[in-house]
């Protein structure tokens, strides 16, 4: 790549994307290959994953997903930090609604709560505003900040170069891998992890591979201020319609309208009015106490046509790995993504394809040949 780079560094895995997927893939990969991170913003984890709600539900999501999320609890159960603080802790998520709704949206996993017992849990709730409700005592709270931080930590220790600002700019394919200009930097990679979030599809393009229809949602929530905090040990709440949640936080609460919007693939910000409108429809339900808006964000939720995420070798283009597509499940799935992810790229595209590598059946529900063969 004349007059693009300054150099050039031979790798085993190129993973392009510094958010929760790239950052736990090079933790899981750190010092057993070769591997560097590209990541196109000046920080890491700038987009989606900075702007998390935090909160893991084993009962949240469909079957693979729920079992890529109960994985990820085991590993993050008794998981801390360098300085040794917690990066997750219990934190109950309780579903209200109609009756209806809440039979529609509860899990297997859920225990149902009369209204009575729901306000016990969650006195905020209003009398008479929600007809029943549903409780899931296995989900918990993380600190996804730490937790980025632990994964970049554990990926330097382990000898991966992390290079942000670095956008991928060229690529194409050499010999038995690809010749990729990010940045001022240049790689020979055997491998290429598509770890770019609400870009995957974008950056494939570039790559010359077939796009996989990943939309990108939005979704927006905000810190708030109350006048009386909330108990810090009561649940998430979430409207079985989908149309809010909050929990309590340092700050005072999150709330989020909890809206799945189409968007394009940008640095979001929240609309006019969007958290307004929220705090109001909390208030139907909840006596919430809001006294200002601390702080607002939007992120993008990406995900393909059957709401599953996408992981595994690109069907046509050698050397080409999927880790995307992951909604609003990027957290909870993380450290059982990376870890099957890991084991592919380790074993190489050529023993995954002959089944000289066995992979599980969330690992086949979640291969792009899925997607790539209906287009």
């Amino acid at each position: 790549m004349p007059g693009t780079t300054n150099s050039t560094h031979d790798v085993d895995v190129l993973i392009v994307g510094g958010g929760i997927a790239g950052l736990s893939l090079a933790s899981q990969l750190a010092g057993k290959c070769r591997v560097a991170l590209v990541e196109a913003e000046p920080s890491l984890a700038y987009h989606t994953s900075a702007r998390s709600a935090q909160q893991l539900i084993p009962s949240y999501g469909p079957e693979p997903v729920q079992d890529l999320t109960r994985r990820t609890l085991a590993v993050l159960a008794d998981a801390v930090d360098a300085a040794g603080r917690r990066l997750a802790w219990p934190s109950r998520f309780l579903l209200v609604g109609t009756a209806a709704q809440v039979e529609a949206e509860a899990h297997a996993g859920m225990r149902r709560l009369t209204p009575d017992e729901a306000r016990t849990l969650a006195p905020t709730l209003r009398a008479g505003a929600f007809e029943a409700a549903a409780l899931d005592t296995g989900s918990v709270r993380t600190d996804a900040l730490a937790l980025l931080a632990d994964h970049e930590a554990r990926a330097r220790a382990g000898g991966v170069t992390i290079h942000p600002g670095s956008p991928v700019h060229t690529a194409q394919r050499v010999g038995e891998g690809w010749l990729v200009g990010a940045g001022a930097e240049g790689f020979h990679a055997t491998n290429v992890v598509n770890a770019a979030g609400a870009w995957a599809d974008d950056l494939a393009i570039l790559f010359g591979v077939e796009r996989l229809g990943l939309q990108p949602y939005r979704r927006t929530a905000a810190l708030v201020s109350l006048a009386q905090p909330l108990d810090p040990d009561s649940p998430m709440v979430c409207a079985a319609d989908d149309s809010w949640y909050f929990r309590p936080d340092e700050a005072g609460a999150l709330v989020s309208p909890s809206e799945s919007e189409p968007s394009r693939a940008e640095d979001a910000v929240p609309r006019p009015g969007d958290v307004e409108r929220t705090i109001e429809l909390i208030r139907r339900v909840a006596d919430l106490p809001v006294t200002g808006i601390v702080r607002a964000w939007t992120g993008l939720r990406t995900s393909p046509q059957d709401g599953l995420p996408i992981m595994g070798y690109d069907p046509e283009a050698p050397g080409f790995f999927w880790l995307a597509g992951q909604g609003g499940y990027g957290f909870q799935t993380s450290s059982a993504l990376a870890e099957d992810a890991a084991g592919q790229l380790l074993a190489g595209q050529q023993a995954v394809r002959t089944g000289e590598h066995p992979v599980s059946e969330t690992a086949r529900a979640l291969d792009p040949h899925r997607l790539s063969v209906r287009r």
